[in-house]
């Protein structure tokens, strides 16, 4: 299925039926006098929240939404009946905005969630409605007002619990494969991820969801390579992994590239947690890789984890890390606080006294 998650459409909310003109003629009725019944309302224009979608896919086929008009009243005073509501459904996570984009009309954030987005027409009144003891034959009625109709922006966010951020190759995909049961394109190329993935997670009995984005580049915010637009789908993540490649030589310089990305895309994306880790140490002597931790330390202040998404190594220890600080967004009662991500906090780490880390073996990785 093609990955859609921005599109542009029109609605436009049912009009109101037409109120009748009419008068009641019997035998040996002599005056029956106006009997003509009111419109009916125009139909709605609903959004609903389902949660098997995953894409805007199925808008790019079909962009014009209208509801149904309310049907005209007609005589003996009966009312026409109302137009059916249009209900549209879109994936959980969707914003809706408005045409200029510059304001969020409605957030689609959990399952079977609705929003009455654009109201139907009133009907019209008939004639009966218009009788008075100076005017007992008004030939007059109104018509049914006029639906709502508008443009509007459907921007899909993705509803992960923690997102991968890192330079194209980083090896995010790999991490996401390893660590559950998604399939995303792998290559040893950049810009593999062309589109955000999803995958489950599980560690020690607990489940949560991983957004893989494409990697950024510098210059990302100004539209170089895929530009920032899918830092979107992370925005609502409760924690972010930031995975460096070990192979590059300066990695500080790669942690700094996707901070300075992130700082300037803004909407928070840059005060989030931030779990950091050293990808790909199977391609690493023990000795390079306490180098390349120790540089990446000291560039960003954090305490470094180890990993290798493509031999498994140490995967179950940033699987905890991360459900942590996922329990930590979550508010669940009686959660532990997520471990500190200071570099200060690295000797404790080391020695197991922060009660949540495990010894280091012989090549210097963090042991499951």
């Amino acid at each position: 299925m093609k990955f859609l998650d921005q599109v542009k459409i029109y609605l436009r909310a049912g009009d109101g039926g037409n109120g009748s003109v009419s008068f009641r003629r019997e035998k040996y009725i002599e005056f029956g006098g106006p009997d003509g019944g009111d419109g009916g309302r125009g139909g709605d224009i609903v959004f609903e929240a389902v949660p098997n979608l995953n894409t805007l896919i199925d808008f790019r086929y079909q962009q014009h939404f209208k509801a149904e008009r309310g049907v005209g009243g007609s005589g003996r005073n009966r009312t026409g009946r109302g137009g059916k509501d249009t209900v549209i459904r879109v994936p959980v996570g969707t914003q809706i905005l408005s045409e200029d984009k510059d304001e969020v009309l409605a957030d689609m954030v959990s399952p079977g969630q609705t929003v009455v987005l654009l109201e139907g027409g009133n009907g019209g009144w008939g004639n009966a409605r218009f009788k008075t003891s100076v005017n007992q034959a008004p030939r007059n009625a109104n018509p049914g007002l006029e639906g709502g109709e508008a443009w509007v922006w459907l921007r899909l966010k993705l509803i992960a619990d923690a997102g991968l951020v890192g330079l194209p190759n980083a090896g995010k995909s790999t991490f996401l494969a390893a660590v559950t049961r998604a399939r995303p394109k792998i290559g040893d190329y950049p810009f593999t991820t062309l589109h955000p993935n999803l995958g489950v997670a599980q560690v020690d009995g607990d489940e949560f969801v991983i957004a893989d984005i494409p990697g950024l580049i510098e210059g990302a915010h100004e539209g170089y390579g895929l530009g920032d637009r899918f830092l979107g789908h992370v925005e609502r993540c409760g924690v972010l992994l930031h995975l460096v490649d070990g192979t590059q030589d300066d990695v500080a310089d790669a942690y700094r590239i996707v901070r300075g990305e992130l700082e300037a895309y803004g909407n928070g994306l840059d005060e989030k947690a931030e779990v950091l880790a050293l990808n790909k140490t199977d391609a690493l002597t023990p000795e390079l890789i306490e180098e390349k931790r120790a540089a990446l330390a000291e560039a960003s202040g954090k305490k470094v984890l180890t990993l290798s998404g493509a031999a498994g190594h140490n995967l179950p220890e940033v699987l905890r890390t991360l459900v942590k600080h996922v329990h930590h967004a979550r508010g669940i009662e009686g959660a532990a606080p997520p471990p500190s991500q200071d570099a200060a906090a690295d000797d404790a780490h080391d020695s197991g006294e922060d009660g949540w880390a495990t010894p280091t073996d012989d090549k210097g990785e963090w042991t499951p």
